[in-house]
């Protein structure tokens, strides 16, 4: 079959079959999976890819994803070369194999039709633990690799459909809750089979040759979409930088700086003037850093362009070995997670460079993490691994950002309350918007987040991982930043403000509050609509002393109602001090 031939109503249902695949490897996951990480906060991602390993469809999970699974698959079927067999299920977790931190777990399946290897099936979940020094693997003060638990090379978990007892047994006793990371692990191949099942029922409808044939083709529809894409944007070279409030181990700052340059239908970044790689756990690897650049670019384009490897042919990641966002052997990777999120929002802010007034602020929270673990009476292990990531979008041209929305770079969850209680000794004393911490705008940011824990243990280690206390988050065209994160240690007894990463003991009765940033505003807030503002009283998201302040709105708190006239002016002279400041 040429291209000529190739069948557009053809390329589409292969192309939805393809994701209706990755989609269901999904939701067996979320069916069959025991931690509150995979089946709640839903940090895992499906995939498929061709013959030689690129991926062709994503389900429908972490955007950051896009360019995290090929290298990792890369890695396996690199060491392995023509030893990869049907009933093969290949593993990784190695981040200098290409994978991206120890607790993602990669594992691979091939698909074969007569002999022929036509499609690898893939999936990666984030794991409760891979053991370690700390409990969960996210400690930002680590050093090196080796201090950060089970490191697993390209393996084979399954060979020719029998499990490698042998490794599943040196998992089962390096880990400190087996029953889940076991479980998950069992969920992973369940989500597999499945899919290889569907795999060859789309067989019966195609022909090996014809779906390997669309599989290429897919890639360069993506190419070719995306290449048209880049074209209709701006040609021009922007830069811009931001701030990690330290490097885990309580360091200076790390500044993060990217050029952007669009020239036709390509697009290089590079991030040559980056701070140099630092001594904690936060810096992320290549892949991982061209992965989220990826999907900030995304947010530009077709949304319709395939979710696939062709994507990224056009767009070129320069970053250079040792700097923080390619650090080299022996680094430290367990939370890079807190990084990636910071060179997301760096794609999001060359792309406000780019396009001057048509993208949102930047969006807050997006970066706490804890992780609470100890031993009960009976000395079962309890570990709570949680990743609070959605306090919502930052304000854009037409809207106010989504209090507690989704963030289109995450795709992540929050956790319930009842969960958290109902499968850990932590006690949740309050989950709630943070009233006046939006990026004040013509149309704000997200308001900040707050999570409270009580630990109803003896004793447990805390283990946290935050940011945007020094540095926060941007607003644009105008708009206010939103309000920074913070850290208290029993907040109504004797109140420690703590750092935004830290390890230590928790005794019964201690309480760790977690204040979220809000997310940055867009435009003037002195244009803001009074009733917008006056809405935001009502509903408790603002007050009457912020609304005046920060708006110039001037709301009468007898009858909760906006005094015209007294607003025209408060604006009047906001605008004038401005002039003369």
């Amino acid at each position: 079959m040429t291209a000529m031939e190739i069948n557009p109503i053809t390329r589409e249902l292969i192309r939805n079959a393809l994701v209706t695949i990755a989609d269901n490897m999904i939701v067996t996951v979320i069916r069959t999976s025991r931690s509150v990480v995979v089946k709640v906060n839903l940090d895992f991602s499906a995939s498929v890819c061709d013959a030689n390993g690129d991926m062709v469809a994503q389900g429908l999970s972490l955007p950051s994803h896009l360019g995290a699974t090929p290298p990792a698959l890369k890695g396996c079927l690199s060491y392995f070369g023509d030893d990869v067999h049907p009933g093969d299920i290949m593993i990784s977790n190695d981040p200098y194999a290409g994978g991206s931190h120890l607790n993602d777990v990669f594992m691979f399946k091939p698909v074969y039709k007569d002999g022929e290897r036509i499609a690898i099936l893939g999936i990666i979940l984030h794991h409760t633990d891979m053991g370690g020094r700390v409990p969960g693997g996210n400690a930002t003060d680590s050093t090196e690799i080796f201090q950060e638990g089970l490191r697993i090379p390209p393996s084979k978990l399954y060979e020719k459909g029998k499990l490698n007892t042998t490794l599943f047994r040196i998992v089962e006793h390096n880990v400190r809750v087996a029953d889940k990371v076991l479980g998950d692990f069992r969920s992973q191949v369940s989500a597999l089979n499945v899919a290889e099942r569907e795999f060859h029922q789309l067989l019966e409808s195609y022909s090996a040759a014809d779906l390997k044939t669309y599989m290429a083709d897919l890639l360069d529809y993506a190419e070719k979409r995306t290449r048209k894409g880049i074209a209709a944007l701006p040609d021009a070279t922007v830069e811009f930088t931001d701030y990690n409030d330290d490097d885990g181990t309580g360091s200076a700052p790390v500044r993060i700086y990217a050029k952007m340059t669009v020239k036709g239908d390509e697009i290089v970044v590079d991030f040559t003037g980056t701070s140099p790689q630092t001594s904690g756990a936060l810096n992320p690897n290549y892949w991982f850093t061209a992965s989220c650049i990826f999907a900030g670019i995304r947010t530009a384009l077709d949304l319709d362009i395939p979710t696939n490897q062709g994507f990224y042919r056009p767009i070129t990641v320069i970053a250079p070995e040792g700097c923080w966002v390619n650090p080299v052997f022996p680094a430290p990777f367990g939370a890079r997670g807190q990084g990636g999120y910071r060179i997301r929002t760096m794609g999001l802010g060359l792309m406000s460079e780019l396009l001057k007034g048509q993208r949102p602020g930047c969006p807050g929270g997006s970066e706490f993490a804890v992780a609470i673990a100890g031993y009960e009476k009976d000395r079962k292990p309890f570990l709570l691994l949680e990743f609070h990531v959605m306090t919502g979008q930052g304000g854009g041209p037409d809207r106010d950002g989504q209090d507690a929305g989704p963030y289109c770079l995450g795709n992540v969850a929050n956790v319930p309350v009842e969960v958290v209680e109902a499968e850990s000794p932590v006690l949740i004393e309050e989950y709630a918007f943070l009233p006046d911490t939006e990026g004040a705008g013509k149309y704000r940011g997200a308001l900040g987040i707050v999570r409270q824990y009580r630990l109803l243990a003896d004793e447990a280690m805390v283990q946290l991982r935050s940011d945007r206390q020094k540095f926060r988050p941007w607003g644009v065209m105008g708009g206010g930043q939103g309000a920074p994160g913070r850290i208290v240690q029993n907040p109504e007894g004797e109140a420690a403000v703590l750092p935004s990463k830290f390890i230590r003991r928790m005794r019964r009765g201690d309480v760790v509050r977690g204040e979220m940033p809000g997310s940055g505003g867009y435009g003037d807030p002195l244009e803001r609509d009074p009733e917008a503002v006056l809405e935001d009283v009502l509903e408790e998201k603002a007050t009457i002393p912020h609304a005046r302040e920060t708006y110039g709105v001037v709301i009468d708190p007898a009858t909760l109602s906006v005094d015209r006239k007294a607003t025209d002016e408060a604006r009047r002279r906001a605008r004038e001090s401005r002039r003369g400041a």
